[in-house]
């Protein structure tokens, strides 16, 4: 598969033609403050080209060999609010003076690669949602987990694991195909069991709400999530932070980015390692519960053969260590009675190891820009010592899934092209097509072993393991257009269309093993195949009446993959079922709104979409197996508004809010052999309100340093939620309040910050068979932060 992937790569490349020289402009200015001094180390850079500098200790630029035509510039300065301006370039040399105001008296006029092209959020017909490196160190986000209710109508969380459950306006995650796909610097995290949550040295976030199954494909029926590092350029920078708070956490981090040789090779690195001593207290041993510690390395070596051409390789990893990965009470109940006490016998080692590579080739032409991008990734996951899969003293139900390399290593490999019009075109139609491929390898085998105690938990004798071995292979490919054609200078229409086919094929084989003898077989090997289609059109138009205000409506239509059931110890769920996609439409009215020179943004959306085919997942206990079934249809419907604001110099604003009424129109679930009619029902992980309100005041202090005094407080709601399709386990609303308070310049800071300081305690997850995970408690620490 390697070898194909890069044949063609080769075949491609080699058959891009060769452009036509072309007179060449060069393009120079310099970047001043509001008394008109100019800003060192700025960085100046045109949008989707290769092309880019920092600025001289008198704020000069120059930037040679830029093939004529219009571009987008785009300047960022510590301490100042990014700033992007549209420029024309042509044979002659070209000179602009460019004034940027300190982030304290203005927001950032932000770019996103929302459509695989770097351009303004609040011109696209569709919501969009960033974070930028300055708001993710004042959230003082660590995990993608933490962006819940920083985005509205989003929901993340997991039962202890890592492994997040994601839902956006309702459609959630509810297997191991997620329905809100996360990108990491434009590799798609395959599945739950590939992706990286840990948050490091990030140039921003952005997520889009909605089905985005035209650029994205499967699996981005909620939405997007796309999560982009900080890139090597000509200039030296770099930082150390350390973290160290209430329960044992601590957090350290440092990155380097620098010129190898100037203007051709550069190289990133930056490196986490965390640990925490764990919330929890297990009563079975008096002793610690998820005990927990973590590493992650993120490195760059990035190539400019040319101002058109560059590669880019990037790797990364991510070792998770954790003593009691589940920490877990039997029931809702139990957990908030007694809090952070679970009662296990068994606790076993979680050992995870995900490695995330990708090689990336860029090619900025005159007529189009080429895109390829080949990534591998791999994640192997087990438990040194049997996990307790009752969730109680008694020697019950362990699960056992150390059975070497060979198992439980899932192993994904992508390969996308991708042409979009050149960054220098000034045509009223811009267009963007590809073809996507994949092959994911899922060899998964699982033992369920019956202790002393097995008669409680209904099993007919003891001391017997069930091993369930689910052998999962597939391949897809997908291609892809979407163009944008202005009418006029104010109205834009968009049409996009992609096709997928997907080929999964499911070998099981079930065996019995008494304790000390060898394994029996059960279940033959025995496999089955499946293929899948999908169409996902998109529509969309948007009308910019003034400069910096748009309506638009869109329709899109996505979808998540479907598969073949595994192979569990409960006959009345047979392995090698298939299930299909399940597919949304989605219909979105929105206004986006920029006010008083970049000093308000307002935007307001409402959304209507519906779920056919929803695949329904049932876990199957005691084996710790999800069968999927498609069993309803589901309606969900809603609004969303986003504020942000800096009203007078030092003081900003954030207000997030969203509201989802997500309800099946029709759900029928089998149990204990009779149908049972759930229509509606509220979907799971889908509070119906979602609430953020975050307010930062920064004096300054003076001093050749520029110090500023920062304080920070946040209120976040979450309304009512269900865990359970039944709508028998739910979690009422509830208010949570953050804060920071510190000092920062340009070069250092030291905050002290203080998370759920009201100590509440809440149900963030729970299985639906009752086993429910609590929110963190109460935690306080002090992060100290030196850039360089």
């Amino acid at each position: 598969m390697n070898k194909f992937i890069w044949s063609l790569c080769i075949v491609l490349i080699s058959s891009i033609p060769t452009v036509k020289s072309q007179t060449l402009g060069s393009f120079s200015g310099t970047i001043t403050d509001q008394q008109s001094l100019g800003i060192r180390d700025a960085y100046v850079y045109l949008l989707n080209t290769n092309l880019g500098t920092p600025t001289d200790n008198q704020g000069k630029f120059s930037i040679p060999n830029v093939p004529p035509g219009r571009y987008t510039l785009k300047v960022s300065a510590l301490g100042f609010a990014t700033a992007t301006r549209s420029v024309t370039i042509t044979a002659e040399n070209q000179t602009l003076t460019i004034q940027l105001a300190e982030s304290a008296r203005r927001l950032d006029e932000v770019t996103v690669s929302a459509q695989k092209v770097e351009e303004d959020p609040q011109k696209l017909p569709f919501s969009v949602s960033t974070l930028s490196s300055k708001q993710v160190q004042d959230y003082r986000l660590w995990t993608s987990k933490d962006l819940t209710t920083l985005i509205p109508n989003l929901y993340s969380a997991n039962p202890g694991d890592g492994r997040n459950v994601t839902s956006i306006r309702g459609i959630a995650t509810t297997s191991y195909d997620p329905t809100v796909a996360t990108y990491i610097d434009g590799v798609n995290q395959f599945s739950l069991d590939t992706y990286v949550s840990q948050l490091l040295d990030i140039e921003r976030i952005e997520v889009l709400r909605g089905p985005q199954g035209t650029l994205y494909g499967r699996n981005a029926m909620g939405g997007v999530i796309n999560i982009i590092t900080r890139q090597p350029d000509n200039k030296t920078r770099g930082f150390v932070e350390l973290n160290y708070g209430s329960y044992g956490q601590q957090r350290y981090s440092a990155g380097l980015r620098t010129p190898l040789v100037k203007d051709r090779l550069f190289l990133g690195i930056s490196a986490l390692y965390g640990q925490q001593d764990g919330f929890y207290r297990n009563a079975f041993n008096q002793s610690g519960f998820d005990r927990a510690n973590y590493f992650m390395g993120n490195y760059y070596l990035k190539f400019l053969a040319s101002s058109r051409w560059s590669l880019t390789l990037n790797v990364k990893h991510n070792m998770n260590r954790n003593d009691g990965a589940f920490p877990l009470a039997s029931s809702p109940q139990e957990a908030l009675s007694d809090p952070f006490t679970v009662n296990q016998n068994a606790v076993g080692r979680l050992m995870d190891r995900v490695i995330n590579t990708s090689l990336s080739a860029n090619y900025a032409g005159k007529g189009f820009t080429f895109t390829s991008q080949t990534a591998y990734q791999s994640n192997y996951r087990y438990y040194t010592q049997p996990l307790d899969g009752d969730f109680s003293p008694i020697d019950g139900v362990t699960i056992v899934d150390d059975y070497g390399k060979k198992w439980n290593n899932v192993r994904v490999g992508t390969q996308e092209f991708r042409f979009t019009s050149p960054a220098s075109s000034t045509s009223r139609f811009n267009w963007i097509a590809g073809i996507y491929g994949f092959y994911q390898n899922n060899p998964v085998k699982q033992g369920t072993h019956f202790g002393n105690d097995a008669a409680l938990v209904g099993a007919p004798f003891p001391n017997f393991t069930s091993i369930s071995t689910n052998t999962g292979k597939s391949f897809g490919l997908a291609v892809y257009g979407q163009g944008t054609y202005a009418i006029n200078p104010r109205l834009k229409l968009t049409l996009g269309l992609r096709y997928d086919y997907e080929h999964k094929k499911q070998s099981v084989l079930g065996e019995f093993q008494q304790d000390g003898d060898i394994a029996m077989v059960t279940q033959p090997d025995t496999s089955t195949t499946a293929r899948f289609t999908a169409i996902s059109p998109k529509a969309s138009l948007g009308y910019q009446w003034a400069e910096n205000h748009q309506v638009y409506a869109t329709y899109s239509r996505g979808y998540r993959a479907g598969g073949i059931s595994q192979l569990s110890s409960d006959p009345s769920q047979p392995p090698l079922y298939a299930y299909k996609p399940e597919y949304s439409n989605n219909v979105e009215i929105g206004l986006k709104n920029t006010f008083w020179n970049n000093q308000l943004r307002v935007n307001v959306a409402a959304f209507y979409t519906q779920v056919q085919n929803a695949q329904v997942p049932t876990l199957i206990l005691p084996d710790a197996i999800t069968v999927t079934r498609n069993a309803g249809q589901l309606t969900s419907k809603g609004v969303e508004l986003e504020v942000q604001a800096t009203p007078a110099k030092g003081l900003e604003l954030t207000y997030q809010a969203g509201y989802t009424n997500a309800k099946y129109s029709s759900l029928n679930l089998a149990s204990n052999g009779e149908t049972v009619n759930l229509k509606d029902n509220r979907q799971i992980f889908t509070p119906d309100i979602t609430s953020m309100l975050a307010v930062q005041y920064g004096y300054a202090l003076g001093g050749a340093q520029q110090f500023r005094l920062i304080a920070r407080g946040e209120w976040s709601y979450l309304g009512k939620q269900y865990f359970d399709l039944a709508n028998q386990i739910s979690q009422q609303g509830y208010s949570l309040l953050n804060a920071r308070l510190g000092i920062s310049s340009r070069r250092a800071e030291l905050f002290f910050w203080g998370r759920n300081l009201s100590n509440k305690t809440f149900i963030d997850y729970a299985y639906n068979f009752g086993a429910a995970h609590l929110g963190n408690p109460r935690t306080y620490g002090a992060t100290l932060r030196v850039n360089f």
